[in-house]
């Protein structure tokens, strides 16, 4: 499975990208807006800090607006996917971008029927929202488990991409369950590489090693 970034942060970024662990990012305008700085240089920055894909959101509500802006920003890079939301006007974009050849990231995805449209209308990506279905009393990882078997089904080639990720346990489910990519924030980098008996047993070899060498 590959692990995508979910920041506009290019600290983060590089910081994570040095362990090895950044096959792409993912961003948003809230994420964008935080760092304070253009929209258009920071998704150029951080196209050329990672090799793997860069989701850039559609501003637009309308079809016609979210093709321009998707058309504007697929020739910033070659590696950017541009992101849909999931709604009629989303689909048609997402048709008319695929068909002339760019990769569209279709989000805000919150049931199996949703991620089945994004499929049909040839999305690369779809992004079901786990954290936000918990939220609700509701099992988000039931969702990827029948998006992965529809997807199968039928052979899509669409890459379920997880998102809203909160801890890091639904890291590991979404592998366990086939899901293609999952996209965490850094908190949740930091979270994953740790773990207390680590920790413990490191302790353990050093003060053993000390009392070796004396």
């Amino acid at each position: 499975m590959k692990l995508f970034l979910d920041t506009a942060n290019l600290k983060d970024i590089q910081k994570y990208a040095e362990w090895g662990l950044v096959d792409g990012v993912t961003t948003n305008p809230s994420l964008i807006a935080k760092e304070g700085v253009s929209f258009e240089k920071r998704i150029k920055d951080i196209t050329k800090a990672v090799k793997g894909p860069v989701s850039t959101e559609v501003i637009s509500t309308e079809w016609k607006g979210m093709v321009s802006e998707g058309k504007k920003y697929a020739k910033w890079a070659k590696n950017i996917y541009v992101k849909c939301p999931m709604t009629p006007d989303g689909l048609i974009a997402t048709q008319k971008l695929s068909k002339a050849g760019i990769r569209v990231n279709v989000t805000l995805v919150f049931s199996a029927a949703q991620a089945l449209l994004a499929a049909k209308a040839g999305a690369a990506f779809v992004s079901p929202f786990i954290g936000r279905i918990d939220d609700m009393g509701q099992d988000g990882m039931e969702l990827i488990e029948e998006i992965t078997a529809i997807y199968a089904n039928y052979n899509f080639k669409t890459e379920i991409l997880v998102a809203s990720v909160r801890v890091p346990r639904q890291v590991s489910e979404a592998a366990m369950l086939g899901a293609d990519i999952c996209t965490v924030p850094p908190a949740i980098y930091e979270k994953l590489v740790k773990h207390p008996l680590t920790d413990q047993g490191l302790e353990k070899f050093l003060k053993d090693w000390k009392k070796a060498k004396q």
